[in-house]
């Protein structure tokens, strides 16, 4: 198989990763694209929170990566559509201030 450069992607063309096997997905199910341990020094620097459970740091890293991946392809869609080649702060939407 011969690999490609960007350059010769057709432009709009997405390359999607080969398929996950069964047996590895299950067994990385609970993994997280974040660390774990920041996500939890980041949620104990609010002083209303005294414990934080395992699971409740893994969904907060979930719900994360799942806000980023929506927020990139969002991005990727807006800077597409609008034949635009960089995504700037002001096509992200949310960090306009």
């Amino acid at each position: 198989m011969a690999t490609s450069t960007p350059r010769e992607i057709a432009e709009g063309e997405v390359l999607i990763p080969p398929p996950v096997p069964e047996e590895n997905h299950v067994k990385n199910e609970r993994s997280s694209k974040f660390p774990l341990s920041r996500i939890k020094v980041i949620m104990k620097t609010d002083p209303d929170l005294t414990l934080a459970s395992q699971e409740s740091v893994f969904l907060i890293a979930k719900a994360a990566e799942l806000f980023l991946d929506n927020l990139t392809k969002s991005a990727y869609e807006y800077t597409s559509r609008n034949k635009k080649k960089t995504v700037k702060k002001q096509d992200v939407g949310i960090l306009d201030s």
